[in-house]
């Protein structure tokens, strides 16, 4: 589990997030709004971290 940097609980947290995260989109009566909060709130995440995004674009 080390192997990865992350704690089992971590990695539980992450993947209830991206869950929790799935079934809003599911839910939201305009898709496309969530899912934009959801990668900005995203995107806010990685550059906090230091983390470039502008690469990370599919086009």
């Amino acid at each position: 589990m080390e192997e990865s940097g992350m704690t089992e609980k971590e990695q539980a947290t992450l993947l209830m997030d991206k869950f929790i995260d799935l079934q809003r989109i599911q839910k939201a009566a305009d898709r496309e709004k969530e899912i934009q909060y959801q990668l900005r709130t995203t995107k806010a995440k990685l550059e906090a971290l230091g983390i470039v995004t502008e690469n990370l674009t599919i086009e």
